[in-house]
């Protein structure tokens, strides 16, 4: 080193010398009966420095050598101040506070009314102020995300769980452990009105393999609809105590008033006037003269809207961060679920600091994507974590993340081991043969390229069928699944046989798929299938073969209508990252048509089956023929918005409806193709949210033939019809149509399916539904061809009936056969509409 640089060198030192020492502050916050206190705040009065304690009322704060005064605050208490002296020594520094002690004399009683409801009125009129109070500004926001479990049950739908396997997840004997926990740094940016963008800085899960928890969401009490985790726990949100009309849905009382630097603050219990409502109870307590939030302790349950989940609260305290501008410091949102024998709670923890009220965005800040992941979000070690949290960790929860991060290193750098893939080979049970008729089979195969797994689909419930031209059918359903350690696509073989012991015929047929999995949300493969099987004259499958069987069993009625066919099929998919949605098909079959091979059934033995071919197109012929037909399907959602993670870009939807275009040409000629057809389709669709209204869904599709010089019954233009009890396809069936009576080969035809679910709306007025939870939906669904064939039926029933079912009751007015009447049960509500959806 050059001798000139040497004092340089020193002056640095001597600088690093002089730094003041840091201290670590840690305490407990409790009340004076020495229970904790959760969450509370603890902040260093005049600074943008503070704390937060965790669930049990443990704090940690490091502070620089000095002098300060610590704050802590806690909804419900009194504030506490306490001034340390900071020196290089570590220091303890309790805080027990006392319940925040309320006079009645602060506010007088005018014209015999509760203070409280003057205080409301002029808290509600400066509502949309404090809502416009600010343009725009940053902030980061601290989210700590906990679900643990209190109770597990020993069967689940008569099935053992075998909790050994889940102290693989931290949870014991008893069932109680950590289900989820992860923490995230977030910077947000917002400008009015409703531009919002999210920049993932740094985010965890316990275990790891994900984002974490890392949208804050900002529960806004100036709003008058409130949604809670973005509308999930109930899509009609949940009326705020300050909402316009909140006289009509809250009583309030004046509880007293307190003061805290220098301020008023009343307190204002808030109850709702009634029961099945999307409302809150508990207490707000409001500044006085300035009429707005000082903090909040608000809950809501099963009786005023919330469905899965028993209780769900709000905790909020609110600070000064410039002058007059009072924003959230920090939010809590508990909740506690307990069903069919699982017990849950949680803990949602989001801390707002470095606001920024006048940010000064450049143009175009704002754009479609919604949220963006940090290229280096998920690669902070523990000591920034430490750093970073304003809360210590409880000990289970450092266990938690110790264990399961440990886990998971150990799980991937052990993978590719030979000693590794030998003890998972010998800790697999030897196949039985009863597993083959009920339970399944699954068998891996490990090497040191890739992990192979086989699927056999038990027998029993659902591969032994009945149809009228196979009899009774025995059908296999197997799946070998390859995943290559190092490459990004996986290959599945999915082959499906069925033997019918009527009409002594053999169906087998394969698909060999490609595709990517690190991008599962895209959807994109490659598929390439063939072979011999059954499929349905209407492609859609409005008939399910399940129900089917029964009712020609049991009611000697057989809906399922069936053609053989050796094929051959080429298709493609993908989900781009604009959104655009692609898919691309070739096929090729040899069309073969099949008559029933037998009519028995349990009862009616005397009435014959009527024929496979569909009656209602009797007069239209079906012979053996060959047809070659290419398809197209494009969809797209204008004014996407996108996540955008360091590898890819997701769309995550808009507030347009979807536009889809489906375009089908049969090839004549072609392989000895018949078809020589060009059939298009244009559909719009969309699922609004109108809160407390409920949800609007509808499918507006007109469509038809460009040319139809030769059509065969497999690619006629078919209507989704019904003639069963039972219904699982919503917005795109006609719930008392005949399946075959209105398929056309028409140049122009029009679709309208339209329904609205009520969400509780309406019903929560009416004994016995309220308290059930059993809420109204009503719709239409219509076509139109021409005046002599058009069909159109209104229905109105109830959902969530055990928050599985639905029930319509449904008129029809159709063209050839006058009205109909006729009552209809499927999948609808909390559960049974999410369940709907993924068939």
């Amino acid at each position: 080193m050059p001798l000139r640089m040497k004092p340089f060198c020193l002056f640095l030192f001597c600088l690093s010398a002089l730094k003041p020492f840091a201290a670590t502050v840690t305490g407990t916050v409790a009340d004076e009966k020495g229970t904790p206190l959760p969450f509370a705040s603890i902040s260093v009065k005049g600074t943008n420095k503070g704390a937060i304690a965790n669930s049990t009322g443990k704090y940690s704060l490091s502070l620089d050598e000095g002098t300060y005064v610590l704050q802590c605050r806690h909804v419900g208490y009194k504030t506490e101040e306490k001034t340390v002296r900071v020196n290089n020594t570590n220091l303890v520094v309790d805080f027990r506070l006392s319940e925040q002690e309320l006079k009645m004399e602060e506010v007088l009683i005018k014209r015999g009314e509760d203070p409280a409801l003057e205080i409301m009125r002029k808290t509600i009129a400066k509502r949309d102020f404090y809502n416009r109070q600010t343009d725009s500004l940053t902030v980061d926001v601290y989210i700590k995300g906990l679900i643990r479990s209190n109770e597990i049950p020993d069967k689940f739908f008569g099935q053992k769980i075998d909790k050994s396997e889940l102290k693989k997840e931290g949870i014991d004997s008893t069932g109680k452990g950590i289900l989820f926990l992860s923490e995230s740094l977030t910077k947000v940016a917002y400008k009015r009105p409703g531009k919002i963008k999210y920049e993932v800085v740094s985010s965890r899960v316990s275990g790891g393999g994900g984002f974490g928890f890392s949208f804050p969401f900002f529960v806004n009490f100036y709003n008058s609809n409130v949604q809670l985790f973005s509308g999930n726990v109930n899509p009609r949100g949940f009326v705020s105590p300050l909402a316009d009309a909140a006289f009509h849905y809250y009583k309030f009382r004046f509880e007293g008033s307190f003061f805290e630097g220098g301020r008023l603050i009343d307190r204002i219990r808030v109850t709702p006037r009634r029961k099945n409502e999307p409302l809150f109870e508990g207490y707000l307590q409001i500044v006085d003269e300035e009429w707005r939030i000082h903090s909040l302790n608000l809950a809501t349950n099963k009786s005023q809207g919330l469905d899965l989940l028993d209780t769900l609260r709000v905790t909020q305290l609110h600070t000064e961060v410039e002058k007059n501008v009072y924003k959230t410091a920090n939010q809590v949102v508990s909740l506690s679920a307990k069903f069919f024998g699982f017990g849950i709670s949680g803990d949602f923890l989001n801390v707002y600091s470095n606001y920024n009220l006048n940010p000064g965005f450049k143009k175009g800040f704002f754009n479609r994507i919604l949220m963006k992941y940090d290229t280096a979000y998920n690669r902070h070690d523990s000591s920034y974590w430490s750093n970073l949290r304003p809360l210590p960790l409880e000990q289970d929860e450092r266990r938690n993340f110790i264990f399961k991060d440990s886990l998971r290193r150990a799980d991937r750098d052990s993978l590719h081991s030979r000693r590794y893939m030998d003890s998972l080979r010998r800790a697999q049970k030897p196949v039985q043969l009863r597993e083959f008729v009920k339970g399944g089979v699954i068998k891996y195969f490990y090497s040191p390229s890739a992990v192979s797994i086989y699927r056999f689909d038990p027998f029993l419930p659902m591969g032994i069928g009945y149809n009228s031209v196979e009899g009774f059918a025995l059908i296999a359903n197997q799946k070998l699944s390859i995943q290559p350690h190092k490459k990004k696509k996986e290959y599945e073989l999915n082959w499906n046989t069925r033997y019918g012991f009527s009409n002594h015929h053999l169906n087998s047929f394969g698909a060999f798929t490609i595709q990517n999995r690190e991008e599962p949300f895209r959807n994109r493969y490659l598929q390439f299938s063939g072979g011999k099987r059954l499929l349905q004259f209407n492609r859609d499958n409005p008939v399910d073969p399940f129900a089917n069987a029964l009712y020609t069993l049991f009611y000697k009625r057989a809906y399922l209508k069936l053609y053989e066919a050796w094929f051959g099929k080429v298709e493609y998919n993908n989900r781009f990252e604009n959104g655009l949605r692609l898919n691309l098909a070739a096929n090729y079959e040899d069309r073969i048509p099949v008559e029933n091979s037998t009519d028995f059934s349990f009862f009616k033995k005397g009435e014959m089956l009527l024929p496979n071919h569909p009656y209602e197109l009797a007069s239209v012929p079906f012979e053996r023929h060959a047809a070659f037909v290419t398809s197209a399907t494009v969809s797209f959602q204008p004014g996407q918005q996108y996540i955008q993670f360091p590898r890819s870009k997701v769309p995550i939807g808009s507030k347009y409806p979807t536009f889809e275009l489906q375009y089908a040409k049969g090839i004549p000629t072609l392989f000895n193709s018949t078809a020589d057809f060009d059939k298009w389709k244009f559909s719009i669709y969309d699922e609004t949210n109108l809160k407390l209204l409920g949800t609007f869904k509808y499918r507006v599709s007109v469509g038809g033939f460009l040319n139809n010089k030769h059509v065969d019954i497999p690619d006629f233009t078919h209507f989704n019809g019904n003639q069963m009890f039972s219904n699982w396809n919503y917005v795109n069936s006609f719930q008392l149509a005949p399946y075959y009576r209105y398929s056309n080969t028409e140049r122009l035809y029009g679709l309208l399916h339209a329904e609205h679910h009520f969400n509780g709306l309406l019903t929560n007025k009416i004994p016995l539904l309220n308290k059930l939870k059993w809420n109204l939906v009503g719709g239409t669904n219509t076509f139109y061809i021409n005046r002599n064939n058009y069909y159109v039926e209104a229905f109105a029933g109830l959902e969530n009936i055990f928050k599985l079912f639905r029930v319509d009751f449904v008129t029809a007015t159709q063209a050839q056969s006058g009205h109909n009447f006729g009552v209809r049960i499927g999948l609808g509500g909390a559960l049974g509409g999410s369940i709907s959806r993924k068939m």
